[in-house]
C-alpha cells in the first residue's frame, strides 16, 4: 500500500509539475497620461506662438504673407519670376542667412553664420529652414517666420537660442546646382 501510494504521489507530482508557465502581471501600470499632458502642453504653445505670429503679420499688411504647407508663414523681398528649378533631393544649395527672435532682435547675422552649402535632404539643417530652401529659386530673397517646432524646437541650439522660441530668418539663395 505504502509502495502504490509513493508511486501515486510521484506520478502525481510529474503531472502537476509538468505545466506550462504563465505570464506575469506587471507590477505597475502606465495609463500614458505623460505623453497626453505633452500633447496638451505643445498645442497650447502651438497655438500661442500662432497668434503672436499672426499679429506680428497683421502689423505688416505690406509684406505678402504666405503660408507653406509645412507649418510656417514667409514672404518674397526679391521674387524670381523666371521658372527656374527648386532645388530637389541631393542638388547643391549656396545660400545665406539670418536669425532674429520675434521683436526683430537679431540672435545670429548673416557674417557669424557665413554663407552655407547644403546638400538638399542630405545634411543636418533646423526642419523649417530646409523646407523653405525648397521652395525658393536661385536669386531670391524671402523672410520666413518659423514656430519652435519648425526652428530649434525645445533643445534650442545650445548657445543663443533657447527652449522652445519661435524665429524670423531672411534668407538668400545664391545658386542652386543641380545633382548630376
Amino acid at each position: 500500500m505504502k509502495r502504490n501510494l509513493v508511486i501515486l504521489i510521484v506520478l502525481l507530482s510529474t503531472v502537476l509539475g509538468c505545466k506550462t508557465p504563465e505570464a506575469r502581471k506587471p507590477v505597475s501600470v502606465n495609463s500614458g497620461s505623460f505623453i497626453n499632458e505633452s500633447v496638451e502642453r505643445n498645442k497650447a504653445l502651438n497655438q500661442k506662438e500662432t497668434e503672436v505670429i499672426e499679429a506680428i503679420m497683421a502689423k505688416q499688411p505690406e509684406n505678402n504673407y504666405q503660408t507653406s504647407g509645412n507649418g510656417f508663414w514667409y514672404y518674397y523681398n526679391t521674387k524670381v519670376e523666371d521658372s527656374t528649378a527648386t532645388p530637389e533631393f541631393g542638388d547643391l544649395v549656396k545660400f545665406d542667412y539670418n536669425v532674429k527672435d520675434l521683436n526683430g532682435n537679431t540672435i545670429y547675422t548673416k557674417e557669424e553664420l557665413q554663407t552655407q552649402h547644403y546638400a538638399m535632404d542630405q545634411q543636418e539643417l533646423f526642419s523649417g529652414l530646409r523646407e523653405g530652401l525648397k521652395l525658393m529659386q536661385a536669386g531670391e530673397t524671402a523672410t520666413f517666420i518659423f514656430p519652435s517646432q519648425k526652428a530649434y524646437g525645445y533643445y534650442g541650439d545650445e548657445n543663443k537660442i533657447g527652449t522652445n522660441i519661435p524665429i524670423i530668418c531672411e534668407v538668400s539663395v545664391h545658386s542652386i546646382t543641380q545633382k548630376d
